[in-house]
């Protein structure tokens, strides 16, 4: 292999080429030194994750401030956009129990625990029969055992009804004969 003669050398000289590695310097010996350490690793870590946390509570705040200058309008109902009706709130009914005679005790044998029935009463008027519905899907509590004296008026069946139905129920009883029917 040779190489060109380079301009600063003299056109007379030789170029020899060098064996590779001669160019480095010479080896000494490292001298002894303490070892390095990073000084505050695990406080540093520490702080990029209370930092990041930071980012993403501060992001999810701006996410959830577009959401709300985005949301419905009075005018997006004009534009057929479904905008949600405030939900109304049912008010618990106070439920109470209701013993109640029918009239026909062979029906209330039929019943059980845990049945829906509509109550009817039937009242007979001079003009004739007149029935209405006294109570709608009440829930059968207790049916309990016939009373051999009883003979023929009726069956008790208790009921559970809302308050106001179980004044309508006392009332009807006292003028009118009970039915029930099955739900």
């Amino acid at each position: 292999m040779s190489f060109a003669p380079s301009s600063s050398s003299s056109p007379s000289s030789p170029v020899s080429p060098r064996p590779l590695g001669t160019d480095a310097p010479a080896t000494c010996e490292v001298p002894h030194f303490a070892p390095v350490r990073v000084r505050g690793g695990r406080c540093q870590l520490r702080r990029l994750l209370r930092h990041r946390r930071r980012a993403v509570a501060a992001g999810l705040a701006v996410t959830a401030a577009a959401l709300v200058a985005a949301g419905p309008r009075e005018s997006d109902r004009a534009r057929g956009h479904p905008v949600a009706e405030p939900v109304r709130q049912h008010r618990t009914v106070e439920r109470v129990s209701a013993p109640v005679r029918i009239a026909d005790g062979e029906t209330v044998r039929l019943l059980r625990p845990g049945d829906r029935v509509d109550v009817i009463a039937a009242e007979e008027t001079a003009t004739g029969g007149d029935a209405r519905v006294v109570a709608r899907g009440a829930r059968v509590t207790k049916v309990p055992e016939p009373v051999e004296s009883a003979g023929e008026s009726g069956a008790l069946v208790v009921l559970s009804v809302p308050r106001s139905t179980a004044a309508g129920l006392a009332g009807a009883s006292a003028t009118a004969r009970l039915a029930v029917t099955l739900c």
